[in-house]
């Protein structure tokens, strides 16, 4: 099983945060925040290598609550050592200034 450490984690988020301008572009259903979540738990399936049994199933349309609910339960079993998931998910928040 593939795992993940909070710097990795963190990467992943900077380079989203970092292309988020092209990514909302080529993506522009959503919400900004739900397009970099859709993004990030894209990238986590390959990065994890996720099978189809182990990727969240969604009912209806996904909101920014559901895609965060599903990165934190993708993330539960994976992660190497013990870090804060919603703290490095806030840094996707429009709210917050890393998105500058």
């Amino acid at each position: 099983m593939t795992r993940i450490s909070e710097s990795e984690f963190a990467r992943i988020v900077d380079g989203i945060i970092e292309d988020r301008e092209t990514i909302i572009k080529h993506n522009p259903i959503g919400t900004e925040e739900e397009i970099l979540l859709w993004m990030l738990l894209s990238c986590l399936t390959m990065y994890l290598n996720l099978t189809d049994i182990e990727m969240p199933c969604f009912n209806g349309k996904p909101d920014v609550k559901t895609y965060r609910e599903a990165i934190v339960f993708v993330l539960q079993n994976r992660k190497s050592g013990n870090f804060d998931i919603e703290n490095v998910l806030d840094r996707l928040s429009p709210g917050d200034r890393s998105l500058g």
